[in-house]
């Protein structure tokens, strides 16, 4: 993950996403990179907009926040008519009870 933090952060500053700017970023982060992973890192971003690609995954996230405020409130409705049907089975026990003892 660290590797494409570092990615994104030259990406915002301006730089150019190479090995060594990736590698530079990693080491001063105080970590040790690891050469095949940076490598890897930077062959997937060649030819990539990375603004686009950010741009895109925000619209796709959106859906999927709207989806599951959805579901919590659904949830939520679901319990209240729960807790709605508890209390009239009480008041019919009670009322029940009330014509036994009339």
């Amino acid at each position: 993950m660290e590797y494409i933090y570092g990615a994104l952060l030259l990406h915002s500053a301006g730089k150019e996403i190479n090995e060594e700017s990736v590698s530079n970023v990693i080491k001063a982060a105080g970590v040790e990179p690891d050469p095949a992973r940076v490598k890897a890192l930077t062959a997937s971003l060649s030819g990539i907009n990375i603004d686009e690609a950010i741009a895109s995954a925000a619209v796709v996230s959106a859906p999927a926040t709207q989806q599951s405020q959805t579901v919590q409130e659904k949830k939520e409705e679901k319990k209240k008519e729960e807790k709605k049907e508890e209390a009239v089975s009480e008041e019919e026990a009670a009322a029940g009870l009330g014509a036994l003892f009339g």
